[in-house]
C-alpha cells in the first residue's frame, strides 16, 4: 500500500498539485493523528490537495471515470450482489451490473490488487470507477453497516434541531420499555416526522417499493418526494410506527388504523395513521393534525368580504341543514370548525359527532363514532337530540338513517352542520334524493350548500408580474382583453417556497342559497344542470369564479386555477 500511496504523491507532485514541503508537513499531521490519518487526509485537512481534482487526475492516468456518489440510487440487486463482508473489506461499492460486468466504485485506482481479488471471490468480470472516499465511506455504512450506521447516514443528510427532545419526549409519553438497538430506529422515525411537522407538511406517505423504500411529504396538495432511508430498514420504521401508533405489529395482511400523539416545538400534534398491505410491504400513510391549525376565523380561510356576509347569514340561522361539499382533503372539517368556533357562546350548545374526532374544540361537546358498540352516526343522532342542543355538527351524512335524522332535527329547530362528497354544491340536491330523502324534506330542510377546493396561493417572495399565455386562454375560453388592469403574479420560485413559486393554500367557495325558487325546482324533481342554471342567475358564484377573482387580484395563478377546477367545468 505505501507504494500506491508514493505513487499518488508523485503523479501530484508531477501535476504541480504538491510539493515536497507540504508533503512533509502532511507527514507530520499523520504522525501526530495517532493513526487516525492517513497521508491523503492529512493533506486534505491542510487544504493542500482537493479530492475532485485528486480524482480527476487519477482517473486520466488510468482511463477509469469518476462517479459523483452523493445522491446516487444504487439499484438492491446489484447492492446485494456483494456481501457486507467482501464490501467492507475491500473498501468498495457495487454501483451497477451489466450483463456479467459489474462496476464497483473504489477511491485508489492503483491497488490492482483489489480488483484481481474482487474478479476472483465474486467469479464475474468487475470494472472500476473512482468516487470521493467519504462518498464510499457513507454508502458502506447506510448499504452494509449496522442499523446504527445506516440510521446515522441517513440523518447527516436531514439533521433536526428538536430530533433529541423530541425522542426523549415521545419516550417518556409512552413508558416504552425499549432495548438500546431500538434507539436509532426511533431517532429516524421522529426525523422524519418531526421534519414534516416543520415543513408544514399535510401528510407523510411511506411506501415499499420493489428496489427501494420511499418517502414523501404532501405540502400544499402537491407530493414531494424525500430522502429516504434504506430499503433494508423498511420493517423495522414499519414496526416502529406501528408501535407508536398502538397497532398489531403481528398483523401484516389487513388494513389498520391508528393514532399518535405528539408534542413538537411546544405544540400538540395528532397524527393519523393508515397501514394498508401491498405487494412489497405494508404502505402507511401519516396525516399531520396541528392542533393550533384549527383555531381559524372565518377571514382566514380566504372569503372576500360578499362571500363572508353571506357565510355568516348562514351560520346564524335558528334552523336547517347546511352542507360542505367537496373531495377529501379540499379543507371541509377546517371550514366546518372555524364556523363553529365563531358561533360558540355560552348561550348556545353545540353537540357533534365525527369518525375520527380530528380535533378537541373547546366548549363543544365532540362524540366519536364507535361502530365495534354500535355507536354510529344515527345512533348517536338520536341520542344527542335528547340533550337538547341549538346545533349540531354531523362529520359526513353517508346513509339514508344519518340523513333522515339530521333532516328531521333540522326541521323541529336545530341547526345542522354536515358536509357531503360532490363535485359542486347544486349536486348535493340529487346525493341526496339518490340516497332515497324525499325531494320535498331536501327542499324545505336544506338552507345552504358550500362547495369548496384548495389551490395554492402564490409565494410573496418571489411574486412577479405576469400574462395569461395562449393555453391558459384557450383553457379559460378566454381573450386578451378581458385581463386588461389585472394583477396577474406568478412565483420566479425561490429558497423561501423550494423553486415552487407557490406558499400556502388558500379556499376558493361556491355558495350556494336556496331560494324559493330553487326550491320549487327540488320539489318537482328537476335535474342537476336545471337547479345549477337557476342559481347561477340567482348570483352564485362558481369555484371557477371564485377562483379567477383570486387569479386576477394576484392571490393565484390561471395555471392554478385551472388544475384545481378542471373537472368541475366539464
Amino acid at each position: 500500500m505505501a507504494q500506491n500511496v508514493d505513487y499518488i504523491l508523485e503523479l501530484l507532485c508531477d501535476h504541480g498539485m504538491l510539493d515536497k514541503a507540504q508533503i512533509d508537513e502532511g507527514w507530520e499531521k499523520v504522525a501526530a493523528s495517532s493513526g487516525k490519518l492517513d497521508i491523503m487526509d492529512a493533506l486534505k485537512e491542510l487544504g493542500y490537495v482537493d479530492e475532485n481534482e485528486t480524482m480527476a487526475v487519477l482517473a486520466q492516468q488510468y482511463g477509469l471515470d469518476t462517479l459523483d456518489l452523493d445522491g446516487y440510487q444504487i439499484p438492491v440487486e446489484v447492492i446485494e450482489s456483494v456481501s457486507s463482508k467482501i464490501a467492507q473489506q475491500y473498501k468498495i461499492v457495487p454501483v451497477m451490473k451489466h450483463d456479467d460486468m459489474l462496476t464497483v466504485a473504489m477511491s485508489d485506482p492503483t491497488d490492482m490488487e483489489t480488483l484481481d481479488s474482487l474478479r476472483y471471490v465474486l467469479n464475474c468480470d468487475v470494472d472500476a470507477v473512482i468516487s470521493q472516499k467519504s462518498q464510499i465511506k457513507k454508502l458502506l455504512d447506510l448499504h452494509y453497516g449496522t442499523i446504527e450506521a445506516s440510521v446515522d447516514s441517513f440523518l447527516s443528510e436531514i439533521s433536526g434541531d428538536d430530533v433529541e427532545h423530541q425522542l426523549v419526549a415521545d419516550m417518556e409519553k409512552s413508558g416504552e420499555s425499549l432495548e438500546a438497538d431500538d434507539a436509532p430506529i426511533i431517532r429516524l422515525v421522529t426525523l422524519i416526522i418531526v421534519e414534516a411537522f416543520k415543513q408544514k407538511v399535510s401528510d407523510i406517505h411511506m411506501e415499499p417499493l420493489e428496489k427501494r423504500y420511499r418517502v414523501r411529504y404532501r405540502l400544499d396538495g402537491m407530493l414531494h418526494e424525500v430522502e429516504a432511508p434504506s430499503k433494508y430498514l423498511q420493517g423495522n420504521v414499519t414496526s416502529r410506527l406501528k408501535i407508536m401508533s398502538k397497532l398489531d405489529i403481528t398483523e401484516k395482511r389487513v388494513p389498520q388504523d391508528g393514532r399518535i400523539q405528539l408534542k413538537i416545538g411546544g405544540k400538540d400534534v395528532d397524527l393519523r395513521v393508515s397501514t394498508i398491505p401491498t405487494s412489497h410491504g405494508e404502505s402507511i400513510v401519516m396525516r399531520i393534525l396541528d392542533k393550533s391549525s384549527i383555531q381559524l376565523d372565518i377571514p382566514d380561510l380566504g372569503f372576500y368580504s360578499d362571500d363572508q356576509a353571506l357565510i355568516n347569514q348562514i351560520i346564524n340561522m335558528p334552523d336547517g341543514i347546511f352542507l360542505v361539499t367537496g373531495p377529501t382533503g379540499s379543507g371541509k372539517t377546517t371550514s366546518l370548525y372555524a364556523f363553529l368556533n365563531t358561533i360558540n357562546t355560552p348561550t348556545r350548545k353545540i353537540m357533534t359527532v365525527e369518525d375520527p374526532v380530528e380535533y378537541q374544540l373547546a366548549g363543544i361537546n365532540q362524540v366519536q363514532v364507535d361502530r365495534s358498540v354500535d355507536l354510529t352516526f344515527g345512533a348517536a343522532l338520536r341520542s344527542m337530540l335528547r340533550q337538547a342542543p341549538n346545533i349540531i355538527m354531523v362529520g359526513e351524512i353517508r346513509d339514508l338513517e344519518t340523513a333522515e335524522i339530521a333532516i328531521n332535527a333540522s326541521l323541529t329547530g336545530h341547526l345542522v352542520f354536515s358536509t357531503l362528497h360532490t363535485n359542486d354544491a347544486p349536486g348535493a340536491v340529487a346525493r341526496l334524493v339518490d340516497m332515497g330523502v324525499k325531494n320535498f324534506l331536501v327542499a324545505s330542510s336544506v338552507k345552504a350548500v358550500m362547495a369548496q377546493r384548495l389551490l395554492r396561493r402564490i409565494c410573496k417572495n418571489c411574486a412577479a408580474p405576469t400574462e395569461p399565455d395562449p393555453e391558459e386562454l384557450r383553457l379559460l375560453d378566454a381573450e386578451p382583453k378581458d385581463f386588461e388592469g389585472a394583477n396577474l403574479m406568478k412565483g420566479r420560485g425561490c429558497a423561501e417556497c423550494s423553486n415552487s413559486g407557490y406558499k400556502g393554500r388558500m379556499g376558493i367557495y361556491e355558495i350556494f342559497m336556496i331560494s324559493e325558487e330553487t326550491q320549487d325546482l327540488i320539489f318537482h324533481n328537476a335535474t342537476t344542470n336545471e337547479i345549477r342554471d337557476a342559481a347561477r342567475k340567482s348570483g352564485m358564484r362558481t369555484l371557477r369564479d371564485d377562483g379567477l377573482r383570486k387569479a386576477l387580484a394576484g392571490s393565484t395563478t390561471l395555471q392554478e386555477v385551472i388544475r384545481i377546477t378542471a373537472m368541475d367545468e366539464e
